[in-house]
């Protein structure tokens, strides 16, 4: 019988015994038979001429410099879809973080647009397997997530106000995990600006066995021209100074073509299962001056293997006179997702909330 993990067309119609849980602000515990009992909550007004079992307690308020425990689960199991939706302008302001297994250092630590590719700050959708991000603002992500012994997910409101209107639904399953099944990871790096000459680097020091499956860059320019003609690279295992994979070009590794432009003129903005470049954010002649991208590469059926060590980095390249290359001092945003096994090397702080700004 299915173990209720790896869910695809083609297994769908298998039976399992493994238990579906949610855990939301009606159900804070995912508990059976406890859903849309509070008396109490952010609903409380509008239901109190229906009572207990309308809608009492649909969301939170995050309070100012302040962690609140969005899931707390004892396994095995795996987290299979979450849903959230907050204010924009909170983007950038709020971390998401995921430990598994009751370890001290978060395996995922992300701003939350970036982790449901909106670096931006401005609301874009995204429809492709891992991501999905539907009108207006609903983020959804469907990585399997499993864990053995313990889920705790949290986030970090890293303003001085209070954010009100934070919804969200974590969806799990209870069930024996296979042996050979990784732990997702995720990191979050920015270089603003990209020092002269130098790369981007998206991940470097991750030790253990695992692979490589998705990258989110928010990308914003600050030469005229184009941007895109640096190459994603690598390092695996016994790499030093060259890696094993290295691309032929930014749009080229995001599945696109050709500087993108398409019609002649534009860039065209497209969003598939595996890849995509969902959103252009372009100069208004006035206070946005800069052109800002944001764009996404699923390695799902491609992923990319490590046995012992990844490091991950990408070139900032446009064009100069005499059709010579221009390194470019670009603002790079990256988050980098990927399987492995634990323990992981602790993740560098994250910067203050002036350097995680949208600027």
């Amino acid at each position: 019988m299915s173990n209720g993990l790896g869910m695809h067309l083609g297994n769908l119609s298998r039976l399992s015994n493994a238990l579906t849980r949610s855990i939301s602000a009606e159900n804070f515990t995912g508990e059976s038979g406890k859903g849309g009992m509070a008396v109490e909550g952010a609903g409380a007004l509008a239901s109190r001429e229906l009572g207990q079992g309308w809608k009492v307690s649909p969301c939170i308020h995050l309070q100012p410099n302040a962690t609140a425990v969005l899931a707390d689960i004892a396994g095995p199991g795996a987290i299979q879809h979450i849903w959230i939706t907050v204010t924009p302008e909170a983007w950038r302001k709020l971390i998401i973080r995921f430990y598994w297994d009751n370890e001290d250092a978060p395996s995922i630590e992300v701003p939350l647009g970036d982790f449901f590719c909106n670096g931006w700050c401005q609301r874009c959708n995204v429809t492709s397997l891992a991501v999905a991000v539907n009108p207006a603002g609903g983020f959804n992500a469907y990585w399997e997530m499993p864990f053995r012994a313990h889920a705790r997910v949290t986030i970090e409101n890293l303003s001085d106000e209070e954010i009100r209107g934070f919804y969200y639904q974590i969806t799990y399953t209870l069930t024996d995990v296979p042996e050979d099944a990784a732990y997702l990871h995720a990191r979050w790096t920015r270089s603003n600006p990209l020092p002269y000459q130098t790369v981007h680097t998206l991940l470097d020091d991750v030790r253990g066995q695992g692979h490589y499956v998705g990258t989110y860059i928010a990308w914003g320019v600050n030469n005229r021209g184009w941007w895109g003609e640096g190459e994603i690279k690598f390092y695996m295992d016994d790499d030093e100074d060259y890696p094993t994979i290295c691309g032929t070009g930014t749009e080229d590794y995001f599945g696109g073509a050709w500087n993108f432009e398409f019609p002649k003129g534009q860039y065209g903005v497209f969003s598939s299962p595996y890849s995509g470049m969902p959103q252009v954010i372009t100069p208004d002649g006035l206070y946005q001056s800069q052109q800002r991208f944001g764009m996404y590469r699923w390695h799902i059926t491609d992923p990319i293997r490590f046995r012992e060590r990844l490091k991950v980095t990408i070139q900032a390249l446009g064009w100069r006179s005499g059709g010579r290359y221009l390194p470019l001092q670009d603002d790079i945003a990256s988050t980098a997702f990927w399987y492995q096994t634990e323990p992981h090397v602790p993740f560098p702080p994250l910067p203050g909330i002036n350097a995680l700004e949208v600027i």
